[in-house]
């Protein structure tokens, strides 16, 4: 039977019900979920917004519908079910990641030279092109703007190194080597600890 004419119950979960995003897979088993401080305060407000508003309003107009009758060709009613399934999902799934969030700041690190969790690094490759690249937490990165997960393999290669430090990076083309040209910390808040 074609899955379009299968009635879903109200109360079916999917199978992927904890996958929000393809990064949100990259996380590995039984690892801390690192962030920095914005990033925490990024999904946390999100959290929050679909607790405190989003979820009430959908509740309210599922709730209205209800009361009007035939529910199977009522697209108020179906649409706010499956939206309200939807915002129910992508609460479980930021709860579970902030369970688990590490905070990292990485301004502790401010003026050091070797590569650790939040640091924008700049670097080259054989064809002497530069590179800059920011490692921030598996849920808060933007490649889009130069920001890479801590568990992808450039970042797993950068960690720990040091300006001048040549590296062995593997790409799908095979070794490539790199030099770390420069690490970059964000400067720390006044009367925040310092390395």
């Amino acid at each position: 039977m074609n899955k379009a004419f299968t009635r879903e119950p109200d109360g079916a979960i999917d199978d992927d019900d904890d996958v929000a995003s393809p990064a949100s897979a990259a996380l590995p088993s039984g690892a801390k979920n690192y962030l920095t401080p914005a990033g925490y305060a990024r999904l946390r407000a999100e959290l929050m917004a679909l607790l405190d508003d989003e979820r009430p309003k959908i509740v309210e107009i599922v709730s209205w519908a209800a009361k009007n009758g035939d529910r199977s060709e009522n697209g108020d009613y179906l649409y706010g079910k499956k939206r309200l399934r939807e915002i129910d999902r992508r609460i479980r799934f930021l709860t579970k990641r902030l369970d688990i969030a590490q905070v990292a700041d990485p301004s502790i690190h401010h003026g050091s030279h070797q590569v650790f969790f939040g640091a924008t690094v700049t670097y080259v490759d054989r064809r002497q092109q530069e590179h800059t690249v920011t490692i921030k937490g598996v849920d808060e990165v933007d490649n889009l703007h130069g920001e890479i997960s801590w568990v992808s393999p450039i970042a797993r290669a950068l960690l720990k190194s040091r300006v001048g430090d040549e590296l062995q990076l593997m790409t799908p083309g095979g070794r490539e080597q790199i030099e770390v040209v420069e690490v970059r910390y964000p400067k720390p808040e006044a009367g925040a600890p310092t390395a």
